[in-house]
């Protein structure tokens, strides 16, 4: 073979783009791969096919902490078009009896509505973001954009400070334990849950007790790009091309090719072999990279077995309504509080702490539960994604991928979940049952796997976060480093460390992990995790 480039990355997600952005202003010529027409993955923006001019954000939207990530300005992506708002009333949960739990951008405001349902509680948010934001700011923050450390190691920096051994504490409870234990209103207790656990954990998993206090105390709140969650990916494509990067779309996957017992490129399923002297990275999950492209006797036995042993989120697959609308949204409860139409995630249809078991439960047996939901109009913040005048919104639900026993039953049961969904909504903004819909379609589990197969079962985490994959061991033990078994192949994407949604920090961790392996001059400047906890006291 001769070789083509100097690395090859399977897959165009924002990770996989991310680290390609890096590499190529080291001065590698790399290529990414990608079955999808549009590189991008979930960072995807669509123009409805039957009213033009509406957009809608198909798979990501409600984006966190980008503008703070290092990549968003070490790749100067607000040069290359990317765009972020923050909007003030971030998230509202409206009760069916008019009451809001509100988070705002501002901490006064958020003990406030916290304080109409206890005064207790909104002390206790109060005292646990003050005690977790130096937490947050010098140990998760860090940890985050860094290669994981094994976790003996892990624990015996922590213990050696103050904070350090805060934090243990903490995370040795369950997320609900730590709500049960912390605050006492049942409405604060539920909204904290699905704010935060119920979207990535098993809320009675121990060792997670401390996600909850790190989002309050979090900086940022939820975020959106403005144009729509595309122009994120259409930034980063943008700066790998201007410095030599090349992105090839349309083309299938077939084999990752070896020589000399290393990965040297990839093989498509046109037959054409591309190939690369220094790496091959895989953005895509561990059962696509070791057992799909590999051949068996290319992996060892146990790394074949750990990945097929990988497991999903069971709690992970969306269901979502998207409607093209006349009017925004108008909810009953602006009548008393005319903020909340200009509330950017709007949590409906959760009302107590016990519905948690409930949903839970219907996922375990592949049934519908009660509708619990979160959503956006879009266009309330950023009026171009509509034509003048007009606006879009959606509302997405947690529902099991495998209906009844059987994905493909989302093809008959798709429309009308949506239909009972819409009904629900205009309970709380009856402007939707009164002409403003203009049209409305569903995207399901199934329709997620289908269209980025990379999140199988419609896990758009890219793997479940318990314990034992998670950190060091995230996707498996001897993987989770970003360097694989395989000399020459590395992972970067959501299946490893620190996990799914849109951070862009796999990809940023995995650049670094290859930088030292080909010692290429690195020319930004990564978070040296073991340094940092050394330094606290």
């Amino acid at each position: 073979m001769s070789d083509d480039y100097d690395g090859v990355i399977l897959g165009t997600g924002h990770n996989a783009l991310v680290l390609q952005a890096y590499l190529v202003r080291c001065g590698l010529r790399v290529i990414a791969l990608d079955r999808a027409d549009e590189p991008g993955g979930g960072l995807a923006t669509e123009e409805n096919p039957r009213h033009s001019a509406f957009r809608h954000n198909t798979h990501s939207f409600f984006h966190r902490a980008i503008t703070a990530a290092p990549w968003y300005g070490d790749l100067e992506l607000e040069r290359h078009g990317a765009r972020y708002l923050e909007p003030e009333l971030n998230v509202a949960m409206i009760l069916l009896d008019g009451r809001s739990l509100e988070w705002w951008t501002e901490l006064e405001k958020t003990a406030d509505s916290f304080a109409a349902f206890s005064k207790q509680d909104a002390s206790a948010l109060k005292r646990w973001v003050e005690e977790f934001r130096p937490i947050v700011d010098q140990i998760l923050i860090p940890e985050a954009q860094s290669p994981p450390l094994p976790p003996e190691k892990r624990r015996a920096l922590l213990r050696a400070s103050k904070l350090g051994r805060r934090l243990l504490e903490v995370a040795r409870l369950s997320p609900l334990e730590f709500v049960q234990s912390e605050f006492e209103s049942d409405v604060i207790r539920a909204g904290l849950l699905f704010f935060n656990g119920l979207r990535e954990v098993d809320l009675r998993l121990k060792g997670f007790g401390h996600s909850i206090p790190a989002l309050l105390a979090g900086k940022h709140k939820a975020q959106m790009c403005q144009g729509g969650s595309a122009k994120l990916a259409q930034a980063l494509v943008t700066d790998i091309r201007e410095h030599g990067g090349e992105i090839r779309t349309g083309a299938g996957l077939k084999a990752i090719l070896m020589r000399q017992g290393r990965a040297a490129g990839v093989e498509l399923e046109s037959g054409e072999r591309i190939t690369a002297k220094s790496f091959v990275a895989s953005g895509l999950n561990p059962q696509q990279t070791f057992l799909e492209l590999l051949d068996a006797d290319q992996a060892p036995a146990e790394v074949r077995q750990r990945a097929s042993a990988f497991r999903y989120n069971l709690l992970a697959p969306l269901f979502a309504l998207n409607l093209v609308l006349h009017e925004a949204p108008q909810y009953r409860a602006a009548a008393q509080r005319p903020e909340l139409n200009r509330a950017f995630m709007v949590i409906l249809g959760l009302e107590r702490l016990e519905q948690f078991d409930e949903i839970v439960a219907a996922h375990d047996r592949g049934e519908i539960p009660p509708t619990v939901m979160w959503g956006a109009a879009p266009t309330v913040f950023d009026p171009g994604q509509a034509p003048p005048g007009k606006h879009t919104a959606f509302m997405w639900e947690k529902l099991p991928y495998a209906l009844r026993g059987a994905a493909v039953q989302w093809d008959v049961e798709k429309d009308v979940h949506g239909r009972r969904m819409l009904e629900l909504w205009s309970e709380f903004a009856p402007n939707l049952a009164s002409g403003a819909v203009i049209d409305s379609f569903t995207r399901t589990p199934l329709d997620t796997e289908r269209k980025l197969p990379n999140m199988r079962r419609g896990d758009l985490l890219v793997g479940g976060f318990s314990n034992d994959q998670v950190g060091y061991h995230r996707p498996f033990a001897g993987a989770g480093q970003y360097r694989t078994p395989v000399p020459g192949l590395y992972l970067c994407g959501g299946s490893t460390h620190p996990g799914g949604n849109i951070t862009g920090l796999c990809g940023y961790n995995a650049a670094s992990v290859v930088a030292a392996d080909l010692g290429l001059r690195v020319w930004w400047t990564p978070s040296q995790i073991e340094s940092v906890l050394k330094s606290l006291e």
